[in-house]
């Protein structure tokens, strides 16, 4: 079983950044592929990024250049810096853990934090 506690959430002006973070339980964090999704009011939950055991990472296009995922394997950590951004980011965002390897769907994902809002005024 793996917890996960996303922090780093708040609000903020368009150009702004943030910093998520997502503390994990358990001592096998380092073989999990990490995601981050997020899910705006009246849409459905989406991709924004992964990261690999070894550090590989994946993004959306619209956090491309944008956003960047790391993990401290150490720390049972992974990060999620967003800078530039925009009022479209505001949305919940939700850390995951999955054991199968990387994927862009949640499906993938075996484990779920319970969400840090961002909010990014206009």
């Amino acid at each position: 079983q793996v917890t996960l506690v996303e922090s780093g959430g708040g609000l903020v002006q368009a150009g702004g950044s943030l910093r998520l973070s997502c503390a994990a339980s358990g001592r096998t964090f380092s073989t999990y592929v990490m995601g981050w999704f997020r899910q705006a009011p009246g849409k459905e939950r989406e991709f924004v990024a992964a990261i690999s055991w070894n550090g590989g990472s994946y993004y959306r296009d619209s956090a491309k250049g944008r956003f960047t995922i790391a993990r401290d394997n150490a720390k049972n950590t992974v990060y999620l810096q967003m800078n530039s951004l925009k009022p479209e980011d505001t949305a919940v965002y939700y850390c995951a853990a999955g054991v199968r390897g990387y994927s862009t769907v949640g499906t993938g994902y075996d484990y779920w934090g319970q969400g840090t809002q961002v909010t990014v005024s206009s």
